[in-house]
């Protein structure tokens, strides 16, 4: 596995592994790898000819410095586990790398940009799609693999492939949910957890699945006060929102009739410090999907 920190280095590379005629897979992080990005690191692998891993903590997608700088940073862990996973290339460039001048671009993509984690942390996305488009540029993908965990943040950059005119040459792949077995999901910010509130944590996903059962014999708003309940009676948890939504719009669904995609999102602060931990759960699964 090779390792670079340079754009043309990388991209020189790549048109070599082009020449011979093999797909490119990439695997945007922001380091800190886990299970779930491994699984996404071994679905590239077995589907591309050569997969690179970014590994880059964008700062401009942090509206909270102090988020920033408590992001855990683990380059010689990371790049370990994407050998482990047969990846061929990891690409960790510095800011300055990525950013010589800053990136004054700006990305607006309502609803999905607007609403949950867009109204909550402002910037945040526009930061996102400024290094995803960056990603797709230098790399030029066939394929680029994002895990569903961060469930808005693929709806967003669908609409960022359309804007930038590669929805013809990238295919964005969906990854499931690689979850502790207490239920909890795999999440870089899981290693900021102290082990009292990494005891607590795995309620959120508890809540969530109990509230499916609920949720046939229920309206959408006693659905959604049931799970703010069950979540914030949890000494150390407090939910900052849960919005359930149109699997595709994001927006607010006030009957289970409104969509026959139906989606419930999650951000809850769990601890002292506090950690946010992010999560969903399908209602009414995108055609062809499985119920969670």
């Amino acid at each position: 596995m090779k390792v670079f920190k340079s754009i043309v280095d990388l991209q020189n590379e790549l048109f070599l592994a082009r020449k011979e005629g093999k797909k490119i897979g990439l695997v945007p992080t922001m380091g800190a790898l886990h299970e779930g990005h491994a699984s996404l690191i071994k679905r590239s692998v077995k589907e591309n000819g050569a997969t690179v891993v970014s590994i880059f903590l964008n700062p401009t997608q942090f509206n909270d410095k102090g988020d920033l700088e408590r992001y855990p940073r683990t380059l010689d862990a990371d790049c370990k586990l994407c050998e482990a996973c047969g990846a061929q290339y990891v690409f960790a460039p510095s800011v300055k790398e990525m950013y010589p001048k800053p990136d004054t671009r700006h990305f607006d993509f309502p609803p999905q940009t607007t609403v949950m984690e867009g109204a909550k942390r402002p910037g945040h996305f526009n930061g996102v799609c400024q290094v995803v488009s960056l990603l797709f540029y230098i790399v030029k993908p066939d394929r680029a693999y994002f895990g569903e965990k961060d469930w808005q943040q693929i709806a967003v950059i669908k609409r960022l492939v359309k804007y930038i005119g590669y929805d013809k040459r990238i295919t964005i792949v969906e990854c499931p949910i690689v979850r502790d077995a207490d239920g909890l999901a795999k999440s870089s910010r899981n290693a900021l957890l102290s082990p009292d509130e990494r005891a607590i944590a795995p309620n959120i996903y508890k809540a969530l699945k109990q509230s499916v059962d609920y949720a046939k014999s229920h309206t959408v708003k006693e659905t959604h006060d049931k799970v703010v309940a069950d979540i914030n009676a949890v000494d150390g948890l407090e939910v900052e929102y849960f919005e359930i939504v149109d699997g595709n719009t994001l927006l607010d669904v006030d009957s289970w009739d409104d969509s026959d995609y139906v989606v419930g999102c999650i951000t809850v602060y769990c601890g002292k410090t506090p950690i946010r931990l992010i999560d969903h759960i399908k209602y009414k699964p995108a055609e062809g999907e499985q119920q969670q």
